[in-house]
């Protein structure tokens, strides 16, 4: 993307446009990939995925962007925003991450036989990703609903777009597009239950 044009996205995020902050995160979406990847660790690496962290990300600023009125002088000040809001999220995930990763050994360590527990989730996430895959349903047009099995599966986006026929840019938005009607719906239940509660 130009940069005239994405000068002239800054402007259309500032009045408020919610495109406009679509297509200028897509912009940068790369670049704060990047950023995540250096910070990874090998220990790390296993457990989090610098695309899953950059669409919670956006899901987040998405979330936000309207309520919050951001303003941004430049496509610099933009860039360094969504660099610290992911840096931010990194830290989260790695505090989350942070006692996992201290008590992993590996398997061949001697002692370490009697200490294999189940790797089948708890009923409660059962239950939780029920829930979450029955809202991405409810919120995914018809059309792309096989696209969502596909990645609930584990396919990665290449094989999502080959099995497709789309191109890989073309289902990252529909995810990210996704992720934004979600967290949306997310928002809005939430002032809902906020607003009953008062």
């Amino acid at each position: 993307m130009s940069q005239e044009h994405l000068d002239e996205l800054i402007i259309r995020l500032n009045d408020g446009d919610v495109e406009a902050a679509e297509r200028a995160f897509l912009a940068y979406e790369p670049y704060l990939r990047m950023a995540v990847r250096r910070q990874l660790t090998g220990a790390l690496r296993a457990k989090l995925d610098s695309m899953d962290i950059v669409q919670s990300v956006w899901a987040d600023v998405l979330g936000r962007f309207r309520d919050s009125g951001w303003r941004f002088a430049d496509r610099a000040h933009l860039r360094a925003f969504l660099l610290r809001v992911t840096h931010n999220r990194l830290i989260d995930r790695r505090r989350q991450h942070h006692q996992a990763l201290a008590r992993e050994r590996p398997l061949e360590e001697p002692g370490m036989e009697g200490f294999l527990g189940s790797s089948d989730p708890r009923p409660s996430e059962v239950a939780q990703g029920q829930e979450l895959w029955e809202q991405m349903l409810a919120h995914c047009p018809p059309a792309h609903r096989e696209l969502l099995r596909m990645r609930r599966q584990g396919l990665p986006l290449a094989e999502i777009a080959a099995r497709s026929g789309l191109h890989e840019g073309s289902v990252r938005r529909i995810f990210y597009d996704l992720a934004r009607r979600l967290a949306a719906a997310q928002a809005e239940d939430t002032s809902s239950s906020v607003g009953a509660a008062h």
